[in-house]
Parts: C-alpha cells; sequence; structure tokens
C-alpha cells in the first residue's frame, strides 16, 4: 500500500510559481513591451486631457491658473520679454509650419516615404485636434493685462504648445532607433517647455492651456505611432541609415 503525500511546502511552492512567472514575464515583455508604452503613452495623456476640458467645461480650469500667470508676470523682466516674444513668433502658425516643412522636406530627400506620411499625419492632425477643441470648449483668453497684439482665438488648448509638443514626440518617435535618440528628446523637450513658459509669461494662455496641448499632442502622436507600426516585428518608422532599395 502506498503511502500518503506529504504536507505540500507553500513556501517552496510560490517560489516555484514565482520562478515560472518570471521565466514567462522575461519571455513575453520584449513582444509586448512596445505596444504597453505605446499604450502608455496614448492613453494617460488623453486622461488628463480629458480631465482638464472637463474642467475647463465647467468653467474652472486649473486652481492654480491665474496666480502662476501672475507670478510668472511679477518676475519679468526686459530680457524675458524679448525672449518670449521671439519664441512665441517662432512657434505661431509661420513658425511651426516652417519647421514642419523642413522635416518633411529632409524626408523627401532621404526617401522616408513612411515616415514622411507619418510626420505629416502628426502635425497636421495636431492642429485639426487642436482647432476642433477650441471651437468646442470655447474658453477665453487670460484678460490680466493688456497684450499686444491682442489674440482672438480661442485659449484651450495652445496651439503654439500643442504643435510644439507635436513635433518634438514626432522627431522623438523617428530617431528613436538611432543614436541620436536623447538628443531629440532633450531638444524637443526643451522647445516644448520654452513654448508654454513663453505663453504663459506673455498672459495669453492660462497653465491649464498649455497643459493640455502637451498631453494632447503627445497623446495623438504616440497613438499614431502605435497605430503605424504596431508590434515589435513591424518596419520601425526611425530614419535609421539603411539601403536604398530598403527604404519606404
Amino acid at each position: 500500500m502506498k503511502s500518503l503525500p506529504g504536507p505540500v511546502d507553500s513556501a517552496r511552492l510560490w517560489r516555484l510559481l514565482a520562478q515560472l512567472w518570471l521565466r514567462w514575464a522575461s519571455r513575453l515583455w520584449p513582444l509586448l513591451r512596445g505596444p504597453l508604452l505605446g499604450l502608455l503613452g496614448l492613453l494617460l495623456p488623453w486622461l488628463l486631457f480629458m480631465r482638464l476640458a472637463h474642467e475647463v467645461w465647467e468653467g474652472d480650469g486649473l486652481p492654480g491658473d491665474q496666480r502662476l500667470l501672475v507670478l510668472l508676470h511679477a518676475h519679468g523682466g526686459p530680457a524675458q520679454n524679448a525672449v518670449a516674444a521671439w519664441l512665441s513668433r517662432a512657434g505661431g502658425p509661420v513658425g511651426a509650419s516652417a519647421l514642419a516643412a523642413l522635416g518633411a522636406l529632409g524626408l523627401l530627400v532621404a526617401r522616408r516615404y513612411r515616415a514622411l506620411r507619418f510626420w505629416g499625419a502628426a502635425v497636421v492632425g495636431a492642429a485639426l485636434l487642436n482647432l476642433a477643441a477650441k471651437l468646442l470648449l470655447t474658453r477665453p483668453r487670460p484678460a490680466l493685462w493688456a497684450v499686444q497684439p491682442p489674440e482672438l482665438s480661442y485659449s484651450f488648448p495652445s496651439g503654439h504648445a500643442m504643435a510644439a509638443a507635436a513635433l518634438a514626440a514626432a522627431l522623438g518617435w523617428l530617431l528613436w532607433p538611432t543614436r541620436w535618440r536623447w538628443v531629440a528628446v532633450g531638444l524637443g523637450a526643451t522647445w516644448a517647455l520654452g513654448m508654454g513658459w513663453a505663453r504663459m509669461y506673455l498672459g495669453v494662455h492660462y497653465p491649464s492651456d498649455v497643459l493640455a496641448g502637451w498631453l494632447g499632442a503627445v497623446g495623438w502622436v504616440s497613438g499614431l505611432h502605435l497605430v503605424l507600426v504596431g508590434y515589435k516585428r513591424a518596419r520601425p518608422l526611425g530614419i535609421a541609415f539603411v539601403p536604398s532599395s530598403r527604404r519606404v
């Protein structure tokens, strides 16, 4: 007669299950890393954007919207005025369009047509989303002090901040497969942050306008990249140098 098995060692069982889980996770993570990070970059910005839009729809915005504008304006000077005015001009419709056209021309010359489609959809789509949100929410501009020249469009979200963040995010995704990834991320983040500061410093946008512009652009461009690239095995959009016969 066979003897009955002894009591199960629970600690040993949990160690075995943990080892199995780590083994499977290490195999699945390389396959799921891209989609999961893409979904995170898509969902989190849009959830925050919708939250800000709801606050604006209710007529509140962020609690410190006006206080931050007053604080920035109180610590200004001639140098800050000049930098903010230059950034505002450089990131306006003409300046942002010129930067977008320059990037498109570079991709066209390099015959990176798939990346060119992504670049165009990222920039144009962000502009259309910005216009739609402005017309839907119709938030008035801040009126804490006189602004010259006056801004005539609606305030939420900031078009300057959204355009700058869209260009930065698209450039970052395109250069991510290359050794220039962190240079692109650093320059793009500096450009987008500087643009947001300039618009708040000049008193033409609330902080919630600028934050919504950043979030909307990142959510749109990340979602677009996720759709076009998909899983890791799909062809990347990056502009790393490849033989001309393989360029798409």
